[in-house]
């Protein structure tokens, strides 16, 4: 077995002073930047390199250890490359027929240093998109979303201020119809009072869609009339519509929504990622 074969695919490796992630061993070792992109692929000789390539390894995460923005999303990568290669154990929707991404594998691990956040997004479930890139909200319904709180990108995803924990964390699979299928049930069930139990500085949380509301407020009332009567919900908590497209027309149909609850919602955000 050469140097390059020793490693397999998927796996995580360091060389030149940075973390790799191997593509093959084919002819050396292809590798690319663990926070590169898909095209920045690079041949390594390991009989060349001046130091040893040896496999990656990164410090257990520590909830008293407050790292910066840029090692989080290190972590994040790791981790969604490293339980890709093993994450049978840890479904927790055991019929789905894909392999979910470490983020929506490891919600505990999303919630650590979110303890100092006042400010938590119950989302459902995330979309195709979304498991595809691994960063919840990255599509064109956290664009409105954002849009609502009236925050830029690098504040809503700054997890000190911002926490973000959706009823299940892998995308469920489209219907007959080609709609969205609900969050599992199991997910909410295994990790939602743990997580949440990581985040006790949570002051106001945002009940996106149906299923979030079902699970903090119970089930009776429908998506409208929670969001119709914003005001008489629990102390900290604000039901809103889903921000996807499909809801455009809920929209329009209820224009008090944009005129009451969002400057609302704008202004009371503003106050906590202050």
């Amino acid at each position: 077995m050469s140097a390059a074969q020793q490693f397999s695919p998927g796996q995580l490796v360091r060389a030149r002073g940075r973390e790799w992630v191997v593509l093959g061993a084919d002819g050396g070792l292809r590798v690319r930047p663990l926070t590169g992109a898909e095209t920045e692929v690079e041949l390594l000789q390991p009989a060349l390199e001046l130091e040893p390539i040896a496999e990656a390894a990164f410090p257990a995460p520590d909830g008293k250890r407050t790292g910066g923005r840029e090692a989080a999303q290190l972590l994040r990568d790791a981790l969604r490359l490293s339980l890709r290669r093993g994450a049978g154990p840890f479904r927790s929707a055991g019929r789905l027929a894909f392999e979910p991404r470490a983020y929506q594998l490891a919600p505990l691990l999303m919630a650590l240093r979110q303890e100092t956040a006042r400010l938590l997004i119950a989302g459902q479930a995330p979309g195709a998109r979304v498991h595809a890139s691994g960063l919840p909200f990255d599509d064109p319904s956290g664009d409105r979303l954002r849009a609502w709180m009236g925050v830029d990108r690098e504040t809503f995803y700054d997890r000190s201020r911002i926490a973000i924990l959706p009823m299940a964390f892998c995308f469920p699979g489209y219907d007959a119809k080609g709609s969205d299928l609900p969050p599992p049930k199991r997910c909410a069930a295994l990790w939602r009072a743990k997580a949440l139990a990581a985040m006790p500085r949570i002051e106001l949380t945002l009940l996106v869609g149906g299923y979030a509301q079902a699970w903090a407020l119970g089930r009776g009332a429908g998506v409208t009339e929670r969001v119709r009567d914003w005001r008489a919900a629990p102390p900290g908590m604000l039901p809103l519509p889903h921000p996807s497209w499909r809801n455009t027309g809920w929209l329009k149909r209820n224009p008090w929504f944009e005129a009451e609850v969002v400057p609302w919602l704008r202004a009371r955000v503003a106050e906590l990622v202050a």
